[in-house]
């Protein structure tokens, strides 16, 4: 049984290029590790797609992007941990009091990308893109928390591929 995780997310505006070497880097990952991610377009369903099924999707609700809960795969948070998620998140994000109800799930079940279901978990390391390696959308919340738990950030908008499995190697030993 594999327990160890790694968050695979990104910009719904993935470039193809770029999604094409997620579903790489997940098939590289698969037999050592779990995938947590959101159920999002782009970078989050490229990740999931070669998963197979060693994922862990944490969902903002349950029907997103036509997934439904089974909390085998598929999760969202609810009770104490959505209460507290939610305050870690506000406590990460810039500018919470301007998020709508909506934002406010989405950043709020990023926690659980990085922390794992019950945020007591955390990921080994993060495999992202944003554009040009910014900050920037719902992948800088989760990238936020890992930086701040000294958690590995591998973002292919600021590294190649090749960068990337480079550093993987030392993670599936």
């Amino acid at each position: 049984m594999i327990d160890r995780y790694y968050a695979g997310i990104g910009s719904r505006e993935t470039p193809d290029v770029v999604i094409r070497s997620m579903k790489e880097i997940a098939a590289f990952l698969r037999s050592t590790h779990i995938l947590r991610s959101g159920g999002a377009g782009g970078a989050d369903s490229a990740f999931e797609s070669a998963a197979g099924d060693n994922k862990q999707i944490f969902l903002p609700y349950d029907g997103f992007n036509g997934r439904k809960v089974d909390d085998k795969q598929y999760f969202i948070l609810t009770g104490d941990v959505e209460k507290k998620a939610k305050l870690l998140a506000a406590k990460y994000h810039p500018n919470w009091s301007r998020c709508g109800f909506a934002a406010k799930r989405f950043h709020t079940r990023n926690m659980a990308q990085v922390l794992g279901p019950e945020l007591n978990s955390m990921v080994e390391f993060v495999v992202c893109y944003t554009e040009g390696g910014k900050l920037v959308g719902g992948t800088a919340q989760a990238i936020r928390v890992a930086k701040d738990h000294k958690i590995p950030i591998f973002n292919l908008g600021k590294m190649s591929m090749t960068d990337v499995l480079y550093f993987l190697q030392d993670y599936v030993k």
